[in-house]
């Protein structure tokens, strides 16, 4: 459906991006992850149109769109600021580009009422002017200004960033349902590693202009290609070498002492297992959430952190003296 090939974008001397070669499929969810100024919209730019590569082409269902201009690419695109109109209705920021088209009167007034009526904006919104609506639904209104074209392809930029926590949780079940009831090839940028978890079909990770690792949310979190991957995504520990040495006399293991370990804080469990190497902290830290409870210990000189399940009975209290068990299969080095 969509590829870049090769892609290669300079500002002068300094190069944004190099090498990009992906590969995104028809219909799926695909996110860009990673920190502020690694690419990642830098690459969406290039797709949309704002930009044009360095070297490199980018091909959308077989077709050569590297140097089309943006109008002519049929790509759909929301903005972090959503980028309205804001002396506007809501009713006219929709009909805006079909307008533009050229559609009759009557073709917009049926396509406005049927895409608002999937994102759920009522016919009271639609009277408003988009300076009088909260920031979640301006985010559905520049969602439906650019589904209702029908692009081919959806591009969304940090599109819920400016939404407060709650609301951004319940904007991420409705872009998923949306995008599977619509089936609207989407390409989505962030910087938040759970927003990517949560929504993607397939994540890639980019670092410094190149991409780290390309998986399904299960191969990122579980299977990390890398040590950048690895503690970027979710939370991590850092295992040095006195804390592996230990791990290698009990369970008979080889890990290189002289490079880190790392393992996700969920696999230190507070029970005995088999063939588990067991190490013993002070807690020094509690963060309790109501379903779970993060403990932060003091292990052998290094912090080492573990999530609790709360059963309303067993809570550790900062002093106190807890086992963990750790697996050799658990522990990853690069």
């Amino acid at each position: 459906m969509v590829k870049f090939e090769n892609i290669e974008i300079r500002y002068g001397d300094f190069v944004a991006m190099k090498n990009l070669d992906l590969e995104i499929k028809e219909g799926e969810f695909f996110t860009f992850l990673g920190p502020s100024g690694c690419g990642k919209t830098t690459s969406l730019r290039a797709l949309v149109g704002f930009l044009a590569p360095s070297r490199g082409r980018v091909i959308v269902n077989g077709r050569d769109v590297t140097n089309l201009p943006v109008e002519k690419r049929n790509i759909g695109m929301v903005f972090q600021s959503y980028a309205l109109f804001p002396t506007m209705t809501v009713y006219e920021n929709i009909a805006f580009g079909m307008k533009v088209k050229k559609m009759t009167k009557t073709e917009i007034d049926r396509k406005v009422h049927e895409i608002a009526a999937k994102i759920k904006i009522t016919d009271e919104q639609l009277a408003k002017n988009v300076a009088d609506l909260s920031g979640g639904q301006q985010q559905r209104v520049a969602l439906a200004r650019a589904i209702v074209l029908e692009p081919k392809i959806l591009c969304l930029d940090e599109p819920l960033s400016n939404l407060d926590a709650k609301l951004r949780i319940d904007m991420r079940l409705e872009l998923k349902r949306l995008q599977k009831d619509l089936g609207i090839t989407t390409l989505y940028v962030t910087h938040d590693q759970e927003e990517a978890l949560t929504l993607s079909d397939r994540i890639a990770v980019f670092n410094n202009g190149y991409i780290e690792q390309v998986g399904t949310p299960y191969e990122i979190y579980n299977r990390s290609s890398s040590e950048f991957v690895c503690d970027f995504i979710g939370d991590i520990n850092r295992l040095g070498e006195d804390i592996l040495n230990l791990i290698n006399k009990q369970i008979g293991t080889s890990f290189d002492t002289k490079k880190t370990g790392f393992v996700r804080i969920e696999r230190c469990v507070n029970e005995y297992k088999p063939d588990h190497a067991k190490i013993t902290g002070i807690v020094t830290d509690t963060e309790f959430n109501g379903i779970l409870t993060k403990y932060t210990l003091s292990c052998m000189g290094q912090t080492v952190k573990y999530l609790e399940k709360n059963d309303g009975y067993k809570y550790y209290k900062e002093g106190d003296e807890v086992d963990l068990y750790i697996g050799a299969q658990d522990i990853m080095q690069f």
